[in-house]
């Protein structure tokens, strides 16, 4: 395959160290979330510094475009979590690894880094993690199990949150963590860069009402994410008066039908009918972001970074989140902040009151604190979450890792 040039968002730095290295990207499957997304920016990096990218995974809806952007797709069933079928993993990323010259393996899921580390171990290879989520267990199991995570010669935390969280669990790897915040793509992520015509064709897919402001939630359709939270704190602001909304739940139920039914007997129960709305998966973000009066993280546990309210501020959109995990590192907002430098708004978690009460003051706002507020969320933004620092800073750490297995 033809490689791209480098692309903008890397441009400026020098990623030379890597050119003619080969590295293997292991993840169980690329479809529409967090951790793939940040798979193929990193592979679009390195094939920018002239590296081989090698993403190894079962597939998904992004291997176009990884393939797109100078990756190399590599077959490969990383879903599996039966041990059997783990050790034979091992096996097969031991093979790659030597068939392809790999330099540095990076695993970004558990069941595929325990294959990924014992490929490692076998080949003396650099062995790298990315920590993303906050994995649940109080088993000694559990914990064991989730401890691979921790294990890499370097380990990636997405956020400030999660690096305190490894040091609790497990205090061995506290010295090889490092914190690389989730990037934002500050081309794709900007209000110059939608076009109105597509603006008017989400607000239609959602089947919203020309007057009605959007209030949005984009996340996957699961329990702790929030969206019975909005639409109790949807039913008092109605309540209050407020009645030109439209509350979007932008999300894929990935086969949670039960969570469904409750979400839309909820709905029934509070009279909102015609103001919630079910919207399904979202191919155009930041589309959606700009369709929206107020974009809310209503989560009820914590998020391990909080990508929905970085790409918010980017585009300009108020935000309001809920005031645990790593979100509130991604908003400024009092009393850590002064007002005047608040990019949104963080309520306690499950507290549909108080989720209301800032909504109602984001879409109370006026054009001009509302375009104070864009610009301060956007520099925000641009400053500490932008792809092309995430990208240059995953790469300064692989190429920091040959240069200890070179001396």
């Amino acid at each position: 395959m033809k490689r791209q040039g480098p692309s903008t968002a890397f441009a400026g730095r020098n990623l030379s160290p890597l050119a003619g290295c080969t590295i293997l990207q292991v993840v169980p499957e690329l479809e529409a979330g967090g951790v793939e997304r940040t798979t193929v920016d990193i592979a679009e990096g390195l094939a920018a510094s002239g590296a081989r990218a090698l993403v190894a995974t079962s597939g998904g809806r992004l291997v176009a475009e990884l393939q797109a952007k100078g990756g190399i797709w590599i077959p490969f069933p990383a879903r599996t979590k039966n041990p059997v079928a783990m050790l034979a993993n091992a096996r097969r990323l031991r093979a790659i690894c030597l068939d392809e010259g790999v330099d540095i393996l990076h695993a970004r899921s558990r069941a595929p880094a325990w294959s990924s580390l014992m490929a490692c171990r076998a080949l003396r290879l650099p062995f790298v993690t990315t920590y993303a989520g906050s994995y649940s267990g109080r088993s000694a199991v559990k914990v064991l199990y989730n401890s691979v995570m921790a294990r890499g010669d370097a380990v990636i935390a997405n956020s400030s949150y999660t690096a305190d969280l490894i040091a609790r669990q497990h205090p061995f790897a506290r010295d090889r963590v490092r914190v690389i915040h989730r990037g934002t793509d500050l081309r794709a992520f900007s209000p110059h860069a939608v076009e109105p015509e597509r603006v008017e064709r989400i607000r239609r897919d959602w089947g919203v009402q020309p007057h009605q402001r959007v209030v949005l939630l984009a996340a996957r359709l699961t329990a702790w994410k929030g969206q019975k939270v909005l639409i109790e704190a949807a039913k008092r602001l109605v309540d209050r008066g407020v009645q030109d909304i439209a509350i979007v739940l932008a999300g894929d139920p990935q086969g949670r039908d039960g969570y469904v039914r409750e979400l839309d007997a909820l709905t029934e129960k509070l009279g909102l009918k015609g103001i919630v709305h079910r919207a399904g998966h979202c191919v155009d973000m930041p589309a959606a972001f700009l369709a929206a009066s107020v974009v809310t993280v209503p989560s009820i546990e914590p998020e391990a970074f909080g990508r929905s309210a970085v790409e918010a501020q980017a585009m300009g959109a108020p935000v309001v989140v809920s005031d645990l995990g790593a979100v509130p590192e991604t908003v400024l907002a009092p009393p850590q902040a002064p007002a005047a430098a608040r990019t949104g708004w963080r309520v306690p978690p499950g507290d549909a009151e108080a989720l209301a009460d800032a909504v109602q003051t984001a879409l109370g706002m006026g054009a001009s604190a509302r375009d104070a507020l864009a610009a301060r969320g956007r520099a925000h933004v641009e400053a500490h979450f932008s792809l092309g620092r995430m990208v240059g800073e995953t790469l300064d750490l692989y190429a920091a890792l040959l240069g200890q297995e070179r001396a």
